[in-house]
């Protein structure tokens, strides 16, 4: 499978509840192995969030990807409330 044809699969966990879906892949340079899924959460029409998922959670590739975890939805907002590089925190010291 080349690594262009997971963009847009479905990706479930364990329990067969729809994740999200591929949206990029990283790939180690030196071995040329697929090492993490970019999988995308769809919140919205307009909006979506991006969670990491590791090569090893996976445990089988088809149609969809099947991972070997499950994940709740409080994990992915975390996960992507992490990753999410437009959140700023802000602290005010008052004088």
């Amino acid at each position: 499978m080349r690594a262009k044809q997971f963009f847009g699969i479905t990706v479930l966990d364990k329990k067969v509840n729809e994740v999200g879906k591929v949206e990029d892949v990283d790939i180690d340079t030196e071995t040329g192995n697929i090492t993490t899924l970019i999988v995308s959460l769809q919140k919205g029409i307009l909006s979506n969030d991006l969670i990491e998922v590791g090569y090893d959670k996976i445990a089988t590739i088809g149609d969809c990807i099947l991972l070997n975890t499950e994940i709740s939805k409080e994990e992915e907002k975390e996960e992507a409330d992490e990753e999410d590089p437009k959140q700023v925190t802000i602290e005010v010291e008052d004088e």
